[in-house]
């Protein structure tokens, strides 16, 4: 389980000394614990809720590495984006833009997605199957462009 993984992880974080990495870890464990102890969640976090977390963190510090850059701070950018590559360590290899698209293509023909109006069903599937290896924003707009019009 990534939960068990992130723990060790840290343990040996500690003692290599590496500040960096061990506070991207502590963060992700942070947000494991919050989402393991909340209400419903039966104190159990599945790999498929660790991934989520994972992915959402990571894209909120891309989004705050670009934030820094605009603003001319490279020092916490830097930082960002070293938390963000440990972060990426233990989430799926992202898929590359001919991969997505012929997933995408699968689904549409899969759900037998005739239009814009089943949208809605392509990427319901979409993100559950591709959770952690393709943005959502990207996926929707190649769900976008190759359905039927």
């Amino acid at each position: 389980m990534l939960f068990d993984q992130v723990s060790r992880d840290i343990i040996a974080a500690m003692k290599a000394k590496d500040k960096a990495r061990l506070e991207a870890l502590r963060n992700v464990k942070k947000y494991f614990l919050e989402a393991k102890t909340a209400p419903g969640a039966g104190d159990e976090l599945g790999d498929d809720a660790a991934l989520k977390i994972l992915a959402k963190l990571a894209k909120q510090g891309r989004d705050t590495a670009a934030l820094y850059r605009e603003q001319n701070r490279p020092d916490l950018a830097e930082a960002e984006e070293a938390q963000v590559a440990v972060i990426e360590e233990y989430l799926p290899r992202a898929l590359t833009p001919e991969e997505l698209e012929a997933e995408v293509r699968a689904l549409i023909t899969e759900t037998g997605a005739a239009g814009p109006a089943d949208m809605g069903r392509v990427m319901g599937l979409a993100t559950k199957r591709l959770a952690g290896r393709a943005d959502g924003k990207a996926l929707a707009s190649l769900v976008r462009q190759l359905l039927p019009a």
